[in-house]
């Protein structure tokens, strides 16, 4: 009967400590103003449907949103002003090479060109590319800092990994995609491969569920949208108003934000310089 007892009372003790640990854990990383989680919107491949239907949205909600930005795309050549115009107003250019390169080898990626298979590319050629886009958006906004969106999530050029080669030249990457895009836990999070969702043809709904375990864990969740009511990989303007109108009636609980900005709260937390 003693020894009952005392492996009871053990067992609590080790439930005790367990859980002060998690809770120190969880007190380890804070976001400001006593939010819950923060939330990226980012707009992938520079696309009409994102001037104009997304940035509308997002400067009535008073959101700033990540806009990466292939720099051969005809909107970024037809409507540079907009871009440098939307960029004036608080919202993230981001780095999304020069032409888009993905692996042609995987399933669905017929549209891919020799001249973009990352199959066929160098890293440093990958590399090259990263960094003169970094310049030509420089012409574009005036800034000298920059996140990237690794394309198609794709991370190896002629079979090797090209991410550490562009790393001194960026604050942060989105570079993993995750059906749920909600980070698991801040601590663990590694600025250079960023968990994101890419969601289409999805509802309201379903992005405001995504927002909402972000919450429940404390982390974030960032999006990677394309369309907008148009174009490709598209959500509907009505999902992404919904989604919008939902983070505008809980700003206590959600964190908006730029890419950029999230990250570098995220390496100051981390210790990391920014």
């Amino acid at each position: 009967m003693k020894i009952s007892v005392l492996a009871i009372l053990f067992h609590i003790l080790l439930l005790s400590t367990a859980n002060g640990f998690a809770e120190e854990s969880a007190n380890t990383f804070q976001w400001p103003n006593g939010v819950r989680a923060a939330v990226n919107l980012a707009y992938d491949d520079a696309l009409d449907s994102q001037l104009d239907n997304a940035v509308p949205s997002l400067d009535r909600y008073g959101f700033k949103g990540s806009f990466y930005l292939v720099m051969s795309a005809t909107a970024v050549r037809q409507r540079m002003e907009e871009w440098r115009s939307i960029a004036a107003n608080g919202h993230e250019l981001g780095n999304h090479s020069l032409f888009h390169p993905c692996s042609g080898e995987k399933p669905g990626r017929d549209w891919v060109e020799p001249w973009q298979d990352l199959d066929s590319m160098s890293v440093e050629e990958v590399r090259q590319h990263v960094v003169l886009s970094n310049t030509m958006l420089f012409a574009i906004d005036g800034k000298t800092e920059r996140t990237y969106a690794a394309t198609c999530g794709d991370l190896y050029a002629s079979g090797e990994p090209y991410l550490k080669t562009v790393e001194p030249e960026l604050v942060a990457i989105k570079a993993r995609f995750d059906a749920f895009g909600v980070t698991p836990s801040m601590e663990a999070v590694d600025p250079w491969s960023v968990i994101v969702a890419v969601p289409s043809e999805i509802s309201g709904q379903e992005l405001i569920s995504m927002v909402e375990k972000a919450a429940a864990l404390g982390t974030m969740v960032n999006f990677t949208f394309h369309g907008i009511g148009g174009d490709h990989l598209q959500i509907s303007t009505q999902a992404h108003d919904e989604l919008l109108q939902y983070l505008s009636d809980n700003r206590d609980i959600y964190w908006v934000d730029t890419f950029i900005n999230i990250m570098k709260h995220v390496k100051q937390q981390q210790g990391v310089n920014p």
